[in-house]
């Protein structure tokens, strides 16, 4: 498995021996033990229970799982490598807290090195163009073995993402907003928690994203605007129409070209 992180297809980075797929495991937790096991079967991970615990924390923050019956979990943690990943496939499902209330059939893990920020954006990136697709998650739930699930995985090309839309960043930047707001007018425990909170969600986001959004909050005080009816609302100023629209309904990253906040889809209040 080549493990240079400028590869064109997710088979460079997974090979049979880290497919399950018949998943045992009847709830969130026992898949992502069951697929641990298999990279550390591999020798692709070391301290399974730290990684574990990152995993199931940064599933608390926010579900993984990103709808169609597909979950992402992931963490990022030192592998000693570039990039561990194990995939399984449920035929009974698994509830994973997903957007759309749907249990996860496919589950994707991701381990990835501190030292490589920009690596999970270049595999979500290239995942994401492929799951939405319902042609490709057609082919991919119904492999009739561990072979076919390898070879419909192995078509999945891998592309950066655009440096004006950032993949599937923009919950967790929002997020990343709100908790740092909070922390300012908290206090002791409450204070640790969010602070920790935040942690979780910089290691993830990518060096030169995490700059840009330290660089907006420093001089604006905020850094991430919704979009309401083509509007930014970090500038008052009417955004592209074609921007409008790939930013409603979407959990991608857009930045504005009058303020250069990052712009998010405004969230629906619930009924």
């Amino acid at each position: 498995m080549k493990s240079s992180p400028h590869s064109s297809y997710l088979s460079d980075y997974i090979k049979p021996s880290q497919i399950i797929y018949d998943l045992k495991a009847t709830d969130k937790v026992q898949a992502l033990e069951e697929l641990l096991d298999v990279l550390a079967k591999q020798k692709l991970i070391e301290n399974k229970k730290l990684i574990l615990t990152r995993i199931i924390d940064r599933e608390r923050l926010e579900s993984t799982a990103i709808g169609h019956n597909v979950a992402l979990p992931h963490a990022r943690v030192d592998t000693g490598g570039d990039i561990a990943i194990a995939v399984g496939k449920s035929k009974k499902g698994i509830d994973f807290d997903a957007v759309d209330d749907k249990e996860v059939h496919i589950i994707i893990l991701v381990i990835w090195n501190p030292s490589l920020p920009g690596l999970f954006n270049h595999l979500f990136a290239g995942l994401a163009q492929f799951l939405i697709r319902d042609d490709f998650r057609l082919r991919l739930f119904g492999a009739k073995n561990k072979t076919e699930l390898f070879n419909v995985l192995s078509e999945v090309e891998l592309r950066l993402p655009q440096q004006d839309r950032i993949i599937s960043r923009a919950s967790l930047l929002k997020k990343l907003q709100t908790i740092e707001i909070k922390m300012k007018k908290s206090r002791g425990s409450q204070r640790k928690q969010l602070k920790e909170q935040a942690a979780l969600i910089r290691q993830e986001l990518d060096r030169d994203l995490v700059d840009r959004y330290e660089r907006l909050m420093h001089r604006y005080g905020f850094a991430v605007a919704e979009v309401d009816e083509g509007v930014c609302q970090g500038c008052n100023i009417n955004v592209a129409t074609g921007m409008s629209s790939a930013i409603e309904g979407s959990n991608d990253i857009y930045i504005c070209e009058n303020c250069g906040k990052f712009l998010v889809a405004l969230k629906k209040k619930k009924k």
